[in-house]
């Protein structure tokens, strides 16, 4: 999306899978520490459709979560320690609005965003009580994003866009800066566009850990990250497609220290 919104009556859904499977994670000096390997599932459903030429309604929905454990075994005996265990349950929902601040056609489109994190996952869960498919609060993120459209080597179709939000957040869980860029370009005639993103998130760590969440999960308190991804949209029809994604952190505190993947499937009604 970035700065433009879907025209009235207009939409885009996307049905993805995301994963990620670590036995590192960053610990709040910035510094990795082994962990029991660890896996997280998520089945999810974006969506955005315009309520007016300038309105757009946004749903990002984890219809399925997945989180479990390995066996934790001693290195010595070989014995389990702890027995592996798996949560399945719905995730977390973010649902918002943006507005498009400039008017079509702007040499510079500039758009505010309001979304509302949605607690619906399980915060905590297993024997351990160190699951999880959500991290337990409710949020609410105000953002602004600006971006451009342009050509790139004469011919092809590009755009580049960046923003810049505030995350409030309630149950004891501190506040975040959130920011990010992307680059887009189209290749074979728009039926394939390869995006660039670089994120972030930087804590203001004026809230108190819960002793329920482990340094070892993704829902943690007081985490950061700068990370960058790499994804592939190809068009098979005009309206439906097909995205890979890859995702790494350079850097994080209180969060999985490993790459994430996502494969999905789109529907373009936006033309």
């Amino acid at each position: 999306g970035g700065p433009w919104t879907q025209q009235k009556g207009k939409s885009y859904f996307k049905l993805s899978e995301w994963w990620l499977i670590f036995d590192e994670h960053y610990t709040s000096a910035g510094l990795k520490d082994p962990n029991v390997t660890t896996g997280i599932y998520n089945t999810f459903l974006y969506g955005e459709y315009g309520i007016t030429n300038r309105f757009a309604g946004i749903v990002s929905s984890a219809l399925f979560s997945r989180n479990y454990m390995n066996n934790l075994v001693s290195g010595t005996t070989g014995e389990v320690i702890v027995a592996g265990e798996a949560v399945n349950y719905l995730g977390d929902t973010d649902v918002g609005l943006k507005y498009q601040l400039s008017k079509k056609g702007a040499k510079v489109p500039m758009a505010l965003s309001v979304v509302l994190g949605l607690p619906l996952g399980k915060s905590v869960a297993g024997a351990g009580m160190n699951l999880q498919t959500g991290d337990g609060e409710f949020n609410q993120i105000v953002q602004f994003d600006i971006g451009k459209g342009f050509r790139a080597f004469k011919k092809r179709q590009a755009y580049y866009a960046l923003y810049g939000g505030f995350n409030h957040r309630l149950n004891g869980f501190s506040e975040e800066i959130r920011f990010g860029a992307e680059l887009g370009i189209e290749l074979f005639n728009q039926k394939t566009w390869v995006i660039a993103r670089v994120n972030g998130i930087e804590s203001l760590k004026n809230g108190a850990t819960a002793e329920t969440v482990t340094s070892t999960s993704i829902f943690a308190n007081n985490s950061e990250y700068v990370s960058y991804s790499v994804e592939w949209n190809q068009y098979i029809t005009k309206k439906v497609g097909f995205s890979l994604g890859f995702t790494n952190v350079i850097r994080g505190e209180i969060i999985a220290a490993a790459p994430s993947y996502s494969v999905g499937v789109f529907l373009d009604l936006s033309k």
